[in-house]
Parts: C-alpha cells; structure tokens; sequence
C-alpha cells in the first residue's frame, strides 16, 4: 500500500469504519470482541466510533479475533500505521503560522509528566536565551514576532516542579554558530544555570565520546505516547507504542555517553571562555 506523506494521520475515522465493519461481518457484538481482545467494551466502542486512535497492537489483538484474512490484515495494518503517524510539512506549519505550532508544543507539554529531548544541531526553545531564539527564526519569510513569543512563554513550564524534562545535548549543538560568540556564551552560561533546577537534566556528549548509535535527527519524546522528528522539511509524529519504544531505547543509549551535572557544567564553562576569548 503506497500513500504519500500528506495523507498519513487522516485515516483514523477510515481505519475505525473497517474494523466496526469486519466485526458485523464476523457475526461478533462489542461485548463478545472485548472479551477476546481482552480489552473493555468501553474501549471497543470508542475505537470504532474513532474516539481513540488503536494502536497497532490493538489492531494486531482485533484482527486475530476476527481471524480476518492475511488480505485484510495487511491492508489494516497498513492503516492502522498511517494513522498512528502523522507528517507535518514546513511549508503548512508557516501557512498556519509559527505561533499556532508554539500553542501545540505547549499543549503537549502541559499534558506530559516526563518529556526528553535529543538535540543534536541546535538548541531547543525550552532552553534558549532571547537572542538566541529570534536568531534561530531569523531566516523565515514569515512574520516571526508570535512564535518568537511563544517559545519564551513555554518556558515558564520547566519551573513547573510536577513536570520531568531530560536533555541530550551534542556538542556541535552547544557550539553551532547560530550567534555571535558572545551571545552564544551567554546561552551556554544559561544552559550552566538551568542544570540547578531539581527537575531538569541536561546531559551533553562532547565531541569524540563513543555512543553505540550514530544519531540522525533531533527528537522529542512525551511520556512513553508520542514522538516527534524534526527535519529540514518538517516533523514527523509517532504514536505506535513500539515506534515509541524505540526512540525510548535510542535515547537511552546517548543518556549513557553524555556528562550531567559537574561534569556538564564544566565542559560548558570551557567551551563559554572559548567564545568569550
């Protein structure tokens, strides 16, 4: 099944209809489904009704219950990923303007207990001083004053003590000249600061430490429900379990090569004299 990337995350209400469907063909009531699932009848009813977007696990335990054809399992399955991921395009996100994408990360913030970021080119809003946010946006055609705004707004959540927040740092995404070098050791000093804030760890791998992974993107995990990839092009969504599993388990392996704390702050206090110099 071939699709193109505008269309993923627009099947839910397509997938829900087909498996509502394979279930009356089946000869098998909400309760009856549940049972075999081993889900509630509460939870069937919301997935078909395209309440709740089913993971691919969920679809997986339907379709066995269903003994649908490998035909229809594949062609299910297939729409089961394309809902569970969704593609962003940069060119959309400007045509809605940048502040909305602003009100979308806080949204998801304020509804995430433990968020992790890997950085590997730059830094993140959450982290970033003033100048270093209006330079980061500064090679927009559109108008950058709200989203500008908002990234300064978010970061009132990293004082908010109920949340976690885990940050990777490369060094090449400490150092990238996105500033002048005076204004890029003010936010190094700022990253320094902020690793003092009880629920804030920001890590950082120094150049030439060996990692078991070789990293390709900058990414952003919510609790264990959700990922997002950002590339030159856009950002891409992941919400299957196992897709999300994976991030978790990648980040895992660069919180082993980056130094916290002391360490941290040490590395970031050299390399903030060395643009000072």
């Amino acid at each position: 099944m071939t699709f193109e990337p505008e269309q993923l995350g627009q099947s839910s209400q397509e997938l829900a209809a087909m498996l509502r469907d394979l279930r009356k063909r089946a000869g098998l009531s909400g309760v009856r489904l549940a049972a075999r699932c081993n889900m509630s009848q509460s939870k069937v009813s919301r997935i078909e009704n395209g309440k709740v977007r089913p993971s691919l696990v969920d679809v997986e335990q339907i379709l066995r219950a269903l003994d649908a054809p490998s035909s229809i399992v594949a062609e299910v399955s297939a729409l089961a990923r394309m809902a569970n991921t969704e593609w962003r395009n940069l060119r959309e996100l400007r045509r809605k303007g940048l502040g909305t994408r602003q009100a979308e990360l806080r949204a998801l913030e304020t509804s995430s207990s433990h968020m992790r970021y890997f950085l590997l080119s730059m830094v993140t809003g959450l982290l970033a001083t003033p100048e270093y946010v209006r330079a980061s946006l500064a090679h927009s055609p559109a108008d950058t004053s709200k989203a500008v705004a908002g990234k300064l707004e978010r970061q009132a959540i990293l004082y908010d003590a109920s949340k976690r927040f885990t940050f990777i740092l490369t060094e090449q995404a400490i150092r990238w000249p996105v500033v002048s070098p005076f204004a890029l050791a003010e936010q190094m000093d700022r990253l320094a600061s902020l690793t003092y804030l009880p629920n804030v760890r920001i890590g950082v791998i120094p150049l030439g430490v060996h990692a078991s992974r070789n990293p390709l993107n900058t990414f952003t995990i919510y609790d264990a429900s959700l990922v997002t990839i950002e590339t030159s092009a856009g950002s891409l969504v992941l919400r299957d379990s196992r897709d999300v599993q994976s991030y978790l388990d990648e980040f895992a392996t660069y919180e082993e090569a980056a130094v916290f704390d002391e360490e941290a702050r040490e590395k970031l206090a050299e390399w903030s004299t060395a643009c000072r110099s």
